[in-house]
């Protein structure tokens, strides 16, 4: 009887991986950016993925510093640095952010990046490894759009509906009663008494529609779907046409109106809404200045962004007045009605304009010294928002 164990083995032939087997699986994974670092920070190879997601054919990238990759900001805050500092640290960094590819593009990704040590424990340089999350990114932030919209709809719904029944309701009553005590002693009133209870009655009047009609165009700008045609368009243009509009009412009010710009400025926005943008804050200028005084408009270039300075030397406003005055708050519209400086809402409708362009507004004042508003819009035609008011981290299986 044969003995097992003496049955001669079968030797299986090892298929032991290769380089060119490797870089095979890496070129294969198109969806993923994988390269390579030498101990100087500079690209060393450059997977197909990484072509497909960067731009950067393998020639333009080999040899190009670790920065590429990153935003201007980015490099200019250390990221590349500090990332390559936790991997030494820790073993890996990883992180989500946007990234800038060949045609200057940005694309959201999730990135890894892990020191590349060799056998005998040398140190060869870094791996990074990129997902593309750009259209995961955008559907999370188009989410986060919606329900913030939902939650703003619901809190303005209320203090609309407020000023509606306290700032138009109360004055409405307020004239049918002066027309009606007309109505019924007209006959016995002397002539100067009717004429100062029938401009008393214009006036209110007219101011009800200006509330009405800002109430509404803020309604529809905020909520609802209209035209809207944002394009490049010099700034001094548009300055100009508001100041032919208000330079009368400056006039009678010996307030002079100029601007500082630049006739080669431009901005990229709508052009209705930058008209209205503008001729809201001069007007409110001009209210809240003193005969003789100065309203001056002015522009600077920070990032890719305009930021535009309305100054004006006139009453100033206080600390609590100036943390309300973009909300719709009943108290602050009722005290600048009864001061007869105007409702209040026509800023309402410019913070409107503005976040419909991609802007911001805000206000730096001192009672009895002046004010000077300030609001921004972006220079060019904007590709995405890098950021958001709230960082969306994503797992790193994603």
């Amino acid at each position: 009887m044969e003995n097992k164990q003496d049955k001669p083995k079968v030797l299986k032939n090892k298929y032991i991986p290769t380089a060119e087997f490797y870089s095979q699986i890496i070129d294969s994974l198109q969806d993923y950016s994988i390269f390579t670092l030498d101990n100087e920070l500079n690209i060393n190879s450059w997977s197909s993925g990484s072509t497909k997601i960067f731009g950067y054919e393998t020639d333009d990238a080999i040899g190009e510093p670790f920065d590429i990759i990153f935003t201007a900001e980015d490099v200019k805050s250390g990221i590349p640095k500090r990332e390559i500092e936790i991997a030494l640290k820790e073993g890996r960094a990883t992180d989500n952010r946007w990234h800038i590819a060949k045609d200057q593009s940005l694309f959201y990704a999730y990135g890894l990046v892990f020191p590349l040590i060799g056998i005998a424990g040398e140190m060869l340089g870094y791996v990074k490894i990129l997902r593309d999350l750009t259209e995961r990114k955008q559907s999370e932030d188009a989410i986060k759009k919606y329900v913030k919209e939902l939650e703003d709809l619901n809190t303005h719904k209320e203090s609309v509906l407020a000023i509606l029944s306290h700032d138009l309701r109360s004055p409405l009553s307020a004239i049918i009663g002066t027309a009606k005590y007309l109505k019924e002693n007209f006959n016995k009133m002397k002539p100067d008494d009717v004429q100062e209870l029938l401009d008393l009655l214009y006036k209110s009047s007219t101011d009800e529609l200006d509330m009405l009609d800002y109430l509404v165009e803020w309604a529809r700008i905020k909520y609802a779907s209209d035209v809207f045609t944002p394009t490049k368009i010099k700034l001094t243009e548009y300055i100009n046409k508001v100041f032919e509009t208000l330079n009368e009412t400056a006039s009678i009010n010996t307030i002079n109106l100029h601007h500082e710009i630049e006739a080669d400025t431009t901005v990229f926005a709508d052009g209705k809404m930058l008209i209205s943008i503008i001729q809201n804050i001069v007007s409110n200028a001009i209210k809240h200045t003193e005969k003789g005084g100065t309203i001056t408009v002015s522009a600077k270039s920070k990032d890719d962004k305009i930021i535009v300075q309305v100054k004006d030397t006139g009453v100033g406003m206080s600390k609590e007045i100036m943390e309300k005055l973009f909300t719709p708050q009943m108290k602050i519209l009722s005290e600048t009605r009864k001061k007869n400086k105007g409702a209040g809402i026509g800023l309402l409708l410019v913070k409107g304009f503005l976040e419909k362009n991609g802007g911001e507004i805000w206000v730096e004042s001192i009672e009895g010294e002046g004010s000077s508003f300030y609001f921004t819009l972006p220079i060019e035609k904007p590709v995405y928002k890098i950021g958001s008011s709230e960082e969306i981290m994503f797992d790193e299986n994603a």
